[in-house]
């Protein structure tokens, strides 16, 4: 009788995930990581920093002056009021949503705000605040009826686009425009320079942005090393910061050819960066992707779906308001049309553009950054070739259209590799 042996199989060591890969063979490991993304669909910011770089190479071309520094910065400055709309839509359409009413939420918060100021007599700086308040109100409205009530946004936020339409015409009253006060708080939203255009406060601004950036990056590698997951090497964290101190630097030296620091570009950025850490580093911003990525596993997550939904309007619409302000800036006055035509249209382009998905759960506030820069500097190159407002709208859809089509295939191909 024969004794037979059996030899216990090993477990199947787990698959890796190549994500949490440590690069390893400097500039070939960065390669095979990127070729990696490539046939994964994930495509980054990469299309919106090609395209960036192709329509600066183009309207130079075409121009000769469009990389001009005074042209750059008025492209800084106009960007800030659909700037601030498009990182309130990046919210919303995190959780798959759409918000239709942030044109008129605009129109309303700059209208409230001319009013008591300029008719009323009220502090402007209490206006801005009244007028604010009442554009999250609004965006608290549209959560409740969407999330309490079960009204599709879609539906809420049209019902919302023409009501809040109707409201901000009744609150100019016949006239229609209120002019801003002459260099009063709103008025110097679009026309103030910090430090009256000393240099000093762009190059502070790129070197704080750096070192902010540098350590954020250290942190975040030590608490990875701490926690015995997968950090980024020393190298990388240097080459990161290496690039991102060449574009700063750079930016801070174009402006200071003309006139300096503009205030509507430190708003911006300085909003973006801030929900860019809400969205990356909170618990809420984790709830928000959770609700974005599939309802029923948020609720059995124990997630507050209701009060996530609610509370990303309210954000968005609040963002709105104040990106009505600086539209308010730009064109000197509050009238029946701000908010109107393609504002919101160029908010939802720019946010989609820049990267954020539209079926949700797939985002950073970055990419409205990006993409509102894509949708101007079209537009100002069209301007300065004299081009038709049909041939903007036209080239715009264009690159929309683009954009959704991208990420579609995109999200199909990271489902097909098993990362949908």
């Amino acid at each position: 009788m024969s004794t037979s042996q059996t030899t216990p199989t090993q477990p199947a060591a787990p698959a890796t995930d190549p994500r949490l890969l440590v690069r390893q063979g400097g500039l070939a490991g960065y390669l095979e990581e990127f070729q990696r993304k490539i046939k994964s669909g994930d495509l980054g910011s990469l299309p919106v920093v090609i395209g960036l770089i192709l329509i600066a190479a183009i309207f130079q071309s075409v121009t000769g002056h469009f990389l001009q520094a005074d042209n750059l910065t008025n492209i800084t400055k106009w960007i800030a009021g659909p700037g601030l709309i498009a990182v309130g839509v990046v919210f919303v359409l995190l959780l798959g949503e759409i918000d239709l009413s942030l044109g008129s939420v605009a129109g309303v918060c700059a209208a409230v705000t001319s009013v008591l100021a300029v008719r009323e007599g009220l502090n402007e700086g209490l206006a801005v605040l009244l007028a604010i308040g009442v554009a999250v109100a609004m965006g608290a409205l549209h959560g409740f009826f969407f999330a309490k009530i079960g009204v599709p946004a879609f539906v809420v936020t049209l019902a919302g686009m023409l009501a809040w339409s109707g409201l901000q015409d009744y609150v100019l009253g016949k006239l229609g425009t209120v002019n801003n006060i002459n260099d009063g708080l709103v008025a110097n939203l679009d026309t103030y320079f910090i430090g009256d255009g000393d240099i000093l406060y762009a190059w502070l601004l790129a070197l704080v942005a750096i070192a902010v950036f540098l350590a954020g990056q250290l942190l975040d590698a030590r608490r990875r090393t701490e926690a015995g997951l997968p950090a980024r090497s020393t190298s990388e964290i240097a080459l990161r910061t290496g690039a991102l101190a060449v574009l700063a630097l750079a930016g801070a030296y174009t402006l200071n050819q003309d006139r300096g620091l503009p205030l509507p570009l430190v708003i911006l950025l300085g909003v973006v960066v801030l929900t860019d850490f809400v969205l990356r580093r909170t618990s809420y911003g984790r709830q928000i992707f959770a609700v974005g990525g599939g309802i029923e596993a948020a609720r059995r997550a124990g997630i507050n779906v209701a009060r996530v939904r609610i509370s990303v309007f309210m954000i968005s619409a609040g963002l709105a308001g104040l990106g009505g302000l600086f539209i308010a800036s730009q064109q000197g006055s509050a009238d029946k049309t701000l908010g109107g035509g393609n504002v919101l249209m160029s908010a939802i382009a720019a946010a989609v553009i820049g990267g954020t998905s539209l079926f949700g759960g797939r985002g950073k506030t970055w990419s409205a950054l990006l993409g509102i820069l894509v949708i101007q500097s079209i537009t100002t190159g069209l301007d300065m070739v004299h081009a038709a407002q049909a041939i903007q709208y036209m080239i715009t859809g264009a690159v929309l259209l683009a954009a959704v089509v991208l990420d579609s295939v995109s999200r199909r191909t990271q489902k097909s590799s098993g990362r949908g």
